[in-house]
Protein backbone atom coordinates (compact mmCIF):
# COMPACT_ATOMS: atom_id res chain seq x y z
CA UNK A 1 0.00 0.00 0.00
CA UNK A 2 1.60 3.21 -1.12
CA UNK A 3 0.70 6.55 0.39
CA UNK A 4 -0.02 7.93 -3.09
CA UNK A 5 -2.88 5.49 -3.72
CA UNK A 6 -6.40 6.88 -3.54
CA UNK A 7 -8.64 5.54 -0.83
CA UNK A 8 -10.17 2.15 -1.59
CA UNK A 9 -13.58 3.56 -2.53
CA UNK A 10 -11.90 5.64 -5.26
CA UNK A 11 -10.17 2.64 -6.86
CA UNK A 12 -13.29 1.25 -8.48
CA UNK A 13 -15.46 -1.73 -7.79
CA UNK A 14 -14.28 -4.70 -5.78
CA UNK A 15 -14.57 -7.56 -8.26
CA UNK A 16 -17.45 -9.90 -7.59
CA UNK A 17 -19.09 -7.82 -4.85
CA UNK A 18 -22.71 -6.83 -5.61
CA UNK A 19 -23.19 -3.12 -6.31
CA UNK A 20 -25.19 -2.43 -3.14
CA UNK A 21 -22.45 -4.01 -1.01
CA UNK A 22 -19.54 -2.12 -2.58
CA UNK A 23 -19.46 0.47 0.26
CA UNK A 24 -19.13 -2.33 2.82
CA UNK A 25 -16.25 -3.92 0.91
CA UNK A 26 -14.57 -0.53 0.46
CA UNK A 27 -14.84 0.33 4.16
CA UNK A 28 -13.50 -3.03 5.31
CA UNK A 29 -10.61 -3.01 2.87
CA UNK A 30 -9.79 0.59 3.82
CA UNK A 31 -9.86 -0.42 7.49
CA UNK A 32 -7.45 -3.26 6.80
CA UNK A 33 -5.01 -1.03 4.92
CA UNK A 34 -5.13 1.66 7.60
CA UNK A 35 -4.60 -0.81 10.44
CA UNK A 36 -1.53 -2.16 8.67
CA UNK A 37 -0.24 1.38 8.12
CA UNK A 38 -0.96 2.76 11.59
CA UNK A 39 0.48 -0.20 13.49
CA UNK A 40 3.67 -0.41 11.44
CA UNK A 41 6.59 0.28 13.77
CA UNK A 42 4.35 0.54 16.83
CA UNK A 43 6.29 -0.66 19.89
CA UNK A 44 5.15 -4.10 21.00
CA UNK A 45 5.48 -3.10 24.67
CA UNK A 46 2.70 -0.53 24.17
CA UNK A 47 0.23 -2.98 22.60
CA UNK A 48 -1.83 -3.44 25.79
CA UNK A 49 -1.13 0.00 27.29
CA UNK A 50 -4.22 1.93 28.30
CA UNK A 51 -3.88 5.69 28.29
CA UNK A 52 -6.19 8.09 30.10
CA UNK A 53 -8.54 5.19 30.83
CA UNK A 54 -9.01 4.47 27.12
CA UNK A 55 -8.81 1.08 25.45
CA UNK A 56 -5.47 -0.32 24.30
CA UNK A 57 -4.43 -0.83 20.70
CA UNK A 58 -4.55 -4.57 21.44
CA UNK A 59 -8.20 -4.28 22.46
CA UNK A 60 -9.15 -2.38 19.31
CA UNK A 61 -7.42 -4.96 17.10
CA UNK A 62 -9.13 -7.86 18.87
CA UNK A 63 -12.46 -6.05 18.82
CA UNK A 64 -12.23 -5.25 15.10
CA UNK A 65 -11.74 -8.92 14.31
CA UNK A 66 -14.45 -10.01 16.73
CA UNK A 67 -17.05 -7.56 15.45
CA UNK A 68 -16.55 -8.62 11.84
CA UNK A 69 -16.83 -12.26 12.89
CA UNK A 70 -19.98 -11.74 14.95
CA UNK A 71 -21.76 -9.57 12.38
CA UNK A 72 -21.07 -12.13 9.65
CA UNK A 73 -22.58 -14.85 11.84
CA UNK A 74 -25.71 -12.80 12.40
CA UNK A 75 -25.92 -11.93 8.68
CA UNK A 76 -25.82 -15.67 7.95
CA UNK A 77 -28.74 -16.08 10.39
CA UNK A 78 -26.49 -17.99 12.80
CA UNK A 79 -26.31 -17.69 16.55
CA UNK A 80 -22.95 -17.02 18.11
CA UNK A 81 -20.92 -20.05 19.13
CA UNK A 82 -19.40 -20.61 22.55
CA UNK A 83 -16.01 -19.84 20.99
CA UNK A 84 -17.33 -16.45 19.80
CA UNK A 85 -18.69 -15.66 23.27
CA UNK A 86 -15.34 -16.63 24.80
CA UNK A 87 -13.53 -14.41 22.30
CA UNK A 88 -15.84 -11.50 23.12
CA UNK A 89 -15.28 -11.97 26.85
CA UNK A 90 -11.49 -11.88 26.36
CA UNK A 91 -11.31 -8.87 24.05
CA UNK A 92 -8.86 -6.45 25.58
CA UNK A 93 -7.33 -8.85 28.08
CA UNK A 94 -3.61 -8.45 27.64
CA UNK A 95 -1.97 -11.59 26.41
CA UNK A 96 1.78 -11.53 25.92
CA UNK A 97 1.49 -14.55 23.61
CA UNK A 98 -0.44 -12.45 21.09
CA UNK A 99 1.75 -10.08 19.11
CA UNK A 100 0.82 -7.07 17.04
CA UNK A 101 1.67 -9.08 13.94
CA UNK A 102 -0.76 -11.85 14.90
CA UNK A 103 -3.56 -9.40 15.72
CA UNK A 104 -3.13 -7.59 12.40
CA UNK A 105 -2.98 -10.91 10.50
CA UNK A 106 -6.17 -12.07 12.26
CA UNK A 107 -7.95 -8.89 11.20
CA UNK A 108 -6.70 -9.24 7.62
CA UNK A 109 -7.99 -12.83 7.45
CA UNK A 110 -11.38 -11.79 8.84
CA UNK A 111 -11.70 -8.95 6.31
CA UNK A 112 -10.80 -11.34 3.50
CA UNK A 113 -13.47 -13.74 4.79
CA UNK A 114 -15.98 -10.87 4.88
CA UNK A 115 -15.25 -9.92 1.27
CA UNK A 116 -15.88 -13.54 0.21
CA UNK A 117 -19.16 -13.40 2.15
CA UNK A 118 -20.11 -10.17 0.37
CA UNK A 119 -19.39 -11.74 -3.01
CA UNK A 120 -21.75 -14.58 -2.16
CA UNK A 121 -24.57 -12.40 -0.79
CA UNK A 122 -27.41 -11.86 -3.24
CA UNK A 123 -28.83 -8.34 -3.17
CA UNK A 124 -32.37 -9.68 -2.87
CA UNK A 125 -31.76 -10.89 0.72
CA UNK A 126 -30.39 -7.58 2.04
CA UNK A 127 -33.66 -6.55 3.66
CA UNK A 128 -34.30 -9.92 5.30
CA UNK A 129 -34.66 -9.75 9.08
CA UNK A 130 -31.77 -10.97 11.21
CA UNK A 131 -31.97 -11.17 15.00
CA UNK A 132 -28.96 -9.88 16.91
CA UNK A 133 -27.70 -11.10 20.25
CA UNK A 134 -29.28 -13.02 23.06
CA UNK A 135 -32.21 -10.62 23.08
CA UNK A 136 -32.74 -11.18 19.35
CA UNK A 137 -32.87 -7.45 18.63
CA UNK A 138 -34.16 -6.63 15.14
CA UNK A 139 -31.81 -5.93 12.26
CA UNK A 140 -31.39 -6.98 8.64
CA UNK A 141 -28.61 -8.31 6.48
CA UNK A 142 -27.87 -4.82 5.13
CA UNK A 143 -28.08 -3.36 8.64
CA UNK A 144 -25.49 -5.83 9.93
CA UNK A 145 -23.19 -5.30 6.98
CA UNK A 146 -23.47 -1.52 7.23
CA UNK A 147 -22.72 -1.77 10.95
CA UNK A 148 -19.59 -3.83 10.39
CA UNK A 149 -18.38 -1.23 7.87
CA UNK A 150 -18.97 1.84 10.03
CA UNK A 151 -17.92 0.14 13.27
CA UNK A 152 -14.62 -0.96 11.77
CA UNK A 153 -13.92 2.57 10.57
CA UNK A 154 -14.71 3.96 14.03
CA UNK A 155 -12.21 1.63 15.71
CA UNK A 156 -9.56 2.29 13.07
CA UNK A 157 -9.84 5.97 14.01
CA UNK A 158 -9.40 5.06 17.65
CA UNK A 159 -6.33 2.98 16.79
CA UNK A 160 -4.83 5.95 14.93
CA UNK A 161 -5.35 8.29 17.87
CA UNK A 162 -4.12 5.80 20.47
CA UNK A 163 -1.05 4.80 18.45
CA UNK A 164 -0.18 8.45 17.80
CA UNK A 165 -0.63 9.44 21.43
CA UNK A 166 1.32 6.53 22.88
CA UNK A 167 4.18 6.84 20.41
CA UNK A 168 4.46 10.58 20.97
CA UNK A 169 4.28 10.37 24.75
CA UNK A 170 6.00 6.97 25.09
CA UNK A 171 3.85 6.12 28.08
CA UNK A 172 5.57 3.00 29.32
Amino acid sequence: MGDNKPEVWLRGKVAGVPNLLQPVAHALLQSMEEIEKYTQGFPEELLWKMSSGRASVGFHLQHLTGVVDRMLSYAKAEKLSEAQFAYLKNEGNSNEDISMKILVQNFRKKVEEAVVFLKNTPEDILTENRPVGRKALPSSVIGLLFHVAEHSQRHVGQVLVTVSFLKENREI
